[in-house]
């Protein structure tokens, strides 16, 4: 049992006595310091007028009648106006290594979100070049976010929304085509809005190769329309392969065009309509988003025809929810904050509560090589490429480094730093923690030293650096669920550093394996094999293995 459950539990049998009950608001945490005990709690001076007597005063019964009621408390200490310090033995902490063990693997594992169908939609770029850093970010984050909810019990389905109806794509095929133009007439000048990557020379010359000159005897629309298809085709197909290398997986493909195509649209119109919520001003039409909170109106069909993004963004959200789902998860960048109030507008009209759409905002990312800047924009074609970054440092460096902070705060990427063997990258920290404990078993192997971990006498486990350990380790669950309902990877990546530097510091006053000392070593193994099991549960919610050999 957790620490926190046991102890409301506890406290709710020592109040019981007193014709008390916990209050719902109360708060049970860890102190600020360790050398106060293991977990303190608030309960007395929420207590206080109800049961007619300072909150020190009420504190004190509670703490006698905890010490003297429940074996698992060693002491309970009165701290300050009322507070209540509680300390339990190390049996109780031991017991976490027996959790871990019988949990065959699927330590921290909940039903928190069991019967709650979820989507997750992530990356979403627009398909007109290649994966840049910046996406790999919103990628590991969607990715991981999809990983933990799944841990903790919910039916996760992950999404890419293919943005192939806007004029971005328009733009698309006009700058192909026009690098197509200049493979036969190299003083033609470049589009003014038009896509200088690399890349669009690459596909320009697959034109050439496919149609020779062709496309320069027909219509230019018709010639940009065929060099869009292919272009939007053959990104996407480049999209597909980056996230298959950066291990990304999205369970549904969903094209923009199709919401147009089946008419979704204008169902989103209708259905906005019947409710009265739409309305024509100035020959454009308008969506009472005010309502519902946002702080003006919105444009849905300007008064040339032409649809707004957000007309297409309500036909999907829409789609969405007629899907099943419950709660919907979408990751945007920073910038997009703004859209914020305006889409949960366009929720509540649904008849959603509009806390099921949940967004998750990703901060840029400055990407540096050994301290100096590198310029991206996706236009000029001055970018780094995701493929070309997870080549050079490596997916897990990478995943890890994207997930080591808030989705909110911008993150510095060294290029140079981050692919570092070394102990100052947290990545290789937490991994080298790992194929530390793993060593620890082939060196008992070469030793001749037989280890019984399976039997060992846990109750060996008693110096201040095992202890460390296994409270560290019995807040995994914890963690878990924290980072599912905050949808903040970063929780995960936070933890595994705590832990694995307590791992490391564990080897530097205990010795592991003593053959002249088997109970002793079985113990310490057994606590090894536990870390060593939820580092690689944590990892594997942050999609970064867990190498046995470094």
């Amino acid at each position: 049992m957790r620490a926190t459950t046991f102890l409301s539990e506890a406290l709710s049998r020592a109040l019981s006595g007193l014709g008390l009950a916990l209050p719902e608001r109360v708060s049970i945490e860890p102190p600020k310091d360790k050398k106060f005990g293991d977990l303190a709690c608030n309960a007395a001076m929420l207590l206080t007028k109800e049961a007619k007597m300072p909150p020190r005063a009420l504190a004190e019964k509670i703490a006698a009648a905890l010490e003297e009621s429940e074996a698992d408390v060693a002491k309970a200490d009165v701290a300050g106006p009322g507070f209540l310090n509680v300390t339990f033995t190390p049996g109780f902490w031991q017991r976490t290594v027996s959790d871990v063990r019988a949990a065959n693997g699927e330590y921290g594992r909940s039903a928190m979100g069991a019967g709650r169908k979820v989507q997750v939609e992530f990356v979403s770029a627009n398909p007109t070049g290649p994966l840049h850093i910046g996406h790999g970010r919103g990628a590991a984050i969607g990715d991981s976010v999809a990983r933990i909810l799944r841990f903790t019990g919910h039916d996760v389905t992950t999404e890419y929304y293919i943005n192939d109806a806007g004029l971005q794509m328009r733009l698309l095929g006009a700058s192909i085509f026009r690098r197509y133009q200049q493979l036969f007439d190299p003083d033609l000048p470049m589009l003014d809005e038009g896509y200088k990557g690399d890349y669009i020379i690459d596909h320009a010359r697959v034109m050439q190769e496919k149609h020779g000159r062709a496309l320069l005897d027909m219509p230019e629309e018709e010639a940009r329309e065929i060099c869009y298809q292919y272009g939007m085709d053959a990104i996407m197909a480049g999209i597909r392969k980056d996230m298959d290398d950066f291990r990304v997986h999205h369970d549904v493909f969903f094209s923009e065009k199709s919401l147009h195509a089946a008419g979704k649209v204008q169902e989103a119109f209708d259905f906005l309509t019947e409710r009265g919520l739409i309305y024509e001003q100035e020959g454009a039409l308008w969506f009472a988003t005010t309502r519902f909170g946002d702080d003006k109106d919105r444009v849905l069909r300007k008064s040339s025809g032409a649809l707004t993004y957000f007309a297409a963004d309500i036909a999907y959200h829409l789609d969405k929810f007629r899907r099943g789902f419950d709660l919907v998860v979408d990751v945007w960048g920073a910038d997009h904050h703004g859209y914020i109030p305006r889409m949960k507008a366009a929720v509540q009209a649904m008849g959603k509560d509009p806390e099921q759409l949940q967004v998750i905002l990703v901060q840029l990312v400055n990407l540096l090589r050994g301290g100096q800047q590198v310029a991206m924009s996706t236009r000029s074609g001055e970018f780094e490429e995701l493929s070309a970054v997870v080549r050079e440092v490596g997916t897990d460096s990478s995943r890890f480094t994207f997930l080591s902070r808030k989705s909110d705060s911008k993150l510095d990427f060294d290029l140079e730093l981050v692919k570092q063997q070394s102990m100052d990258n947290p990545v290789y920290y937490v991994q080298y923690a790992f194929a530390r404990i793993s060593s620890v078993g082939r060196k008992a192997a070469e030793e001749g030293i037989a280890i019984d971990a399976a039997g060992a006498d846990l109750a060996l486990l008693d110096t201040e650096a095992d202890l460390d350990l296994l409270k560290c380790l019995e807040r995994w669950p914890d963690i878990a669920e924290v980072a599912a309902r905050t949808l903040s990877p970063h929780h995960v990546s936070y933890y595994l550093q705590e832990l694995a530097g307590l791992l490391h510091r564990y080897y530097s006053v205990n010795k592991v394996l003593d053959a002249a000392a088997p109970a002793l070593t079985g113990a310490r193994f057994a606590l090894l094999e536990a870390v060593a099991a939820t580092i690689k549960s944590g990892l594997a919610l942050l999609g970064v293995e867990a190498p046995e050999r470094m």
